[in-house]
């Protein structure tokens, strides 16, 4: 049997990285990292881990593989992702009446804060 152990972006900067998705969802590295590579886990327990892997690729402005971010109040989220360094992303696949938001992390990599607030 095979479990999903984490999922792994690749950045230009781990330290920058780590510092953003810190901020972002609260992880902290799991051990001590170095400029190459670190895993990040819930500071609050269980739960998916994120790998940062230090990458000389540029982002795909469409990946074939995001993260989505449930969020209860999405305008706020968004806002707070911004402050503290993602980006809107001109994303051109939106459906009608979407239900998230595309923005990118310091070095691109796309993600999504998808509204999961009472409707």
């Amino acid at each position: 049997m095979l479990t999903i152990g984490s999922t792994v972006l690749g950045v230009n900067d781990i330290a920058r990285a780590t510092n953003f998705w810190h901020e972002a969802l609260g992880y902290v590295p799991r051990e001590p990292g170095d400029d190459t590579w670190v895993i990040l886990v819930p500071a609050s327990g269980p739960g998916p881990q994120l790998a940062l892997m230090l990458s000389e690729t540029p982002a795909q402005e469409h990946p074939r593989i995001h993260l989505d971010l449930y969020a209860d109040d999405q305008d706020a989220e968004v806002e707070r992702l911004i402050a503290i360094g993602a980006r809107h992303v001109d994303w051109d696949m939106y459906p009608e009446e979407p239900d998230f938001v595309v923005l990118a992390d310091p070095d691109g990599n796309r993600f999504c804060v998808i509204d999961k607030g009472p409707r």
